[in-house]
């Protein structure tokens, strides 16, 4: 052998994670998913309040879920153009004075036009923080720190939701509604620290303006369109998975606090496993298409089999935990494109999300007025399916 042969080099430790951008990453995802998500217990105050019907207050969902995926698409395209690191600052702190606003509004027009700039604003920042994180690690810790960015997400439903129940519950929907404005805030100046100055201009003027048609090649939209399923999936369980357990069990709402949390715990844990998988397990797509498949199999067992509420909230777990095994895998693979494209391509998936969450709304309420929740399963093992099937011929076409 050689002296210059490779056998006698040490080996090259692996690059340190970006934590400070990363736990920055989570606190920014955690401002932007809660601006949304921890309404959910003042549905009924707000109403009140605002003199509507709380189904009216409801439909804020599907508003700020339109607004997000739209400036999802837009956010990810300006920031292949602009740089990452304008809108990493500028959409937090828009965020923030959204929340204010909404706080202060006095009708519900004009709360439902600020949830909407909310939701606009946490859309633009989604995707690109995303980008960054992707930017700023190589592709053999892409699954780990993505992980760890989707475990911001995670967190509002273990720790926001209950947070906002027990802060809301002494000053109000409006006063939490300013909290949140807080951390949004926070994340702002986080970011201000921790997003290098580079990132603003890795799209310079002498680098050719990227375009939409170079990013959407047709692995990029099969595995768009693979997100969408996926999405789905997950929606059908975390937007009715409290009302499941409702109907079959006849479970109050004090009682439903245990089966939420291990719902959400479960959440997380797939997120931060998952990652680990995504970076040892060499094909990533493929590992994607196993946890979608088996959790198509949890999904028929959670809604067709009811033995009892400990067996359904573990099945549950089980459900969302190989949900989110696949999601790291999925964003890694799917952010494996050029530097230049990745903030559109990643924007978009912020969008194809959307859809995801807004389908698994009308689609559930359809299954509920038809048939029921057992028709819940076999609709997400389809998914599911059809989820796993895209991934693999996402896989062949990257193959050829």
């Amino acid at each position: 052998m050689s002296p210059g042969s490779s056998r006698d080099l040490p080996p090259v430790p692996p690059a340190v994670l970006p934590w400070a951008l990363i736990g920055a990453a989570c606190l920014g995802s955690f401002a932007a998913t809660s601006s949304g998500t921890t309404r959910a217990p003042f549905l009924l105050d707000m109403a009140h309040d605002l003199d509507v019907a709380m189904p009216l207050v409801a439909n804020l969902v599907s508003l700020t879920a339109t607004a997000w995926g739209i400036t999802s698409a837009l956010g990810g395209w300006l920031s292949d153009v602009i740089g990452r690191r304008p809108l990493l600052i500028a959409a937090p702190f828009a965020l923030a004075l959204a929340m204010v606003a909404q706080a202060w509004a006095g009708s519900f027009f004009w709360v439902a036009l600020w949830a909407a700039v909310g939701g606009g604003c946490a859309g633009a920042f989604s995707g690109v923080i995303f980008a960054e994180v992707s930017g700023r690690v190589p592709d053999s810790q892409r699954g780990r720190a993505l992980g760890w960015v989707m475990s911001g997400q995670s967190l509002t439903l273990v720790v926001g939701v209950p947070m906002a129940a027990a802060v809301g519950s002494i000053i109000g929907w409006r006063g939490w509604l300013v909290c949140v404005g807080g951390l949004a805030l926070a994340a702002c100046l986080s970011l201000y620290f921790t997003v290098g100055r580079g990132s603003a201009g890795h799209t310079r003027g002498d680098a050719a303006r990227p375009s939409l048609k170079s990013a959407l090649s047709p692995r990029v939209l099969g595995l768009l369109g693979t997100g969408v399923a996926e999405r789905i999936c997950y929606g059908l369980a975390a937007v009715y998975f409290a009302t499941f357990m409702q109907v079959t069990y006849h479970m109050s709402l004090l009682e439903l606090a245990i089966p939420l949390a291990v719902f959400a715990l479960g959440n997380v844990a797939g997120t931060v496993l998952g990652g680990q998988l995504a970076d040892r397990l060499r094909d990533r797509l493929l590992t994607f298409a196993v946890a979608m498949a088996l959790s198509g199999v949890a999904a028929l067992a959670l809604f067709m089999w009811h033995p009892g509420p400990v067996v359904s909230i573990a099945v549950g777990f089980v459900y969302v935990l190989l949900n989110a095994l696949g999601r790291p895998s999925f964003m890694a693979a799917l952010a494996a494109v050029p530097e230049e494209v990745r903030g559109t391509v990643l924007g978009l998936n912020g969008t194809s999300a959307s859809v995801g969450w807004i389908g698994a709304a009308a689609l559930g309420a359809l299954m509920i007025g038809s048939v029921g929740f057992e028709g819940f399963g076999p609709l997400a093992a389809l998914l599911s399916l059809l989820g796993a099937g895209g991934a693999l011929l996402s896989r062949r076409s990257a193959a050829t």
